[in-house]
């Protein structure tokens, strides 16, 4: 049987059994990773999901659950989108009365090839991403995001660098300051970054591209591309905005140290009027754990 493992998301999963087209999916999910169930066009399969060892915490619109060894939760078939969130280490079983074992399979090899992309493009690109990524959640978990608010973060905030795999090597890798032409071809990430997850064709991707689009604007709209103000950004996007500035700050580049998080919370402090101030709010509760 097929094994496919998502190292971004810290997921493998493994088809255990078939058979008149139902699938036994077998899941492990590291500590901290997130995994989520959503509704499709045509999908009317009864799902199912066991947890075998380990605890998961069951994001729902009536709060959150911890299922742990033996626990079990079902939809026939999921109306919303649903998130788990791994409170430690686990492994569980997902049952769909439906084949969806090959779609599934597809979907996180695309992620995987641009996941794949951002690292070669870019070694401090992958890193970085990742770090967006666990920030934003901590964040928007804190702010009671919706799970489809939190899916599209989830997309959105690792994504969020994928257009710059087609900026161009000598622009993205250049060790001094860039000239202001080389500066608005930059620019254009967040707009590439879009079109890129339109490109895959999957609807979760589709849907965290306007994040993508818009980290980059700004509370005040001193921001690129478009000069968008106060809440005509999305809300994912203004989360990644202060989690991507404060790694800014605090992460060791090439061409300069790393700052240490006391400094770079006073520096955040100072520009709180250019961020959504709801997330400078939460940033600032959460600031001791990110």
């Amino acid at each position: 049987m097929e094994t496919v493992s998502l190292t971004s998301s810290g997921l493998e999963l493994k088809l255990i059994a078939s058979g008149d087209g139902t699938e036994i999916i077998h899941h492990r999910l590291k500590a901290g990773s997130r995994w989520a169930l959503y509704p499709a066009d045509g999908w009317e399969a009864l799902e199912f999901v066991y947890v075998l060892t380990g605890s998961l915490i069951w994001h729902s619109p009536s709060g959150d659950h911890v299922l742990r060894s033996g626990d079990s939760v079902s939809g026939e078939p999921v109306r919303d989108e649903t998130i788990f969130i791994a409170e430690t280490d686990c492994e569980f079983l997902y049952v769909a009365s439906q084949p969806v074992f090959h779609h599934y399979s597809e979907n996180a090899k695309e992620l995987m090839r641009l996941a794949v992309d951002i690292e070669q493009k870019d070694g401090y690109t992958a890193d970085h991403c990742y770090t967006i990524m666990r920030m934003a959640m901590m964040i928007g978990e804190s702010m009671g995001l919706t799970s489809a608010q939190l899916m599209e973060l989830n997309y959105g905030s690792f994504f969020h660098d994928i257009g710059k795999t087609r900026v161009p090597a000598s622009i993205l890798g250049k060790p001094g300051k860039l000239t202001s032409e080389e500066y608005e071809i930059m620019k254009t990430h967040a707009a590439l970054g879009r079109s890129i997850l339109n490109e895959t064709g999957m609807t979760h991707l589709k849907a965290a591209g306007l994040i993508v689009e818009q980290h980059h604007e700004r509370f005040d709209g001193s921001g690129y591309p478009y000069g968008l103000k106060g809440g005509s950004i999305h809300i994912g996007s203004a989360i990644v905005a202060v989690v991507d500035s404060y790694d800014a700050i605090t992460a060791q580049r090439v061409y300069k140290e790393a700052v240490p998080k006391e400094q770079a919370w006073e520096e955040m402090e100072r520009s709180r009027g250019k961020y959504h101030p709801d997330v400078m709010d939460a940033f600032f509760k959460l600031a001791h754990q990110l």
